[in-house]
């Protein structure tokens, strides 16, 4: 088990929760100092199926995306990561995860900007309002926020 001393880092991803910019990022990141990690998935929800399907659908998809994703992350992070189901809005995802589990920092990886939802959605500035260092990976590069 990990020691008291470690950082728990919380790693937000969907669609690239196993891409190769995500997996250095941890490396990089579990080469720094002692840490733990947990994935944190908001749950799947597209178009009209926000309407038409049920819940249950849509985290059930989720589900099989991180059960596939851990593996490469716990490999690059070199001990075990642990994965959450969220909520689909992932603001509120990462504020459940912060407020029930606490985390020392926080990881945002997304698609490129020309892509991502999250990133019109502002989601690493909303998350360094919460108060932790924030590093967003996307596929071009890595950004480093830090909150004072």
């Amino acid at each position: 088990m990990e020691s008291s001393s470690s950082a728990r880092v919380l790693v937000v991803a969907h669609k690239t929760a196993a891409t190769k910019p995500l997996l250095d990022a941890v490396a990089e990141r579990a080469r720094r100092g002692p840490c733990e990690f947990t994935l944190l998935m908001p749950a799947a929800r597209h178009g009209l199926e926000k309407l038409a399907s049920s819940d249950h659908e849509g985290a059930e998809e989720t589900r099989s995306a991180l059960a596939e994703a851990l593996p490469a992350l716990s490999r690059a992070a070199g001990s075990p990561v642990e994965g959450i189901l969220g909520d689909t809005d992932p603001v509120a995802a990462v504020q459940d995860a912060i407020n029930l589990r606490g985390f020392d920092e926080v990881i945002v990886s997304t698609l490129s900007a020309r892509l991502s939802r999250w990133l019109r959605l502002d989601l690493p500035s909303k998350v360094s309002g919460m108060g932790l260092p924030v590093t967003t990976v996307t596929p071009k590069d890595v950004q480093h926020t830090v909150h004072a």
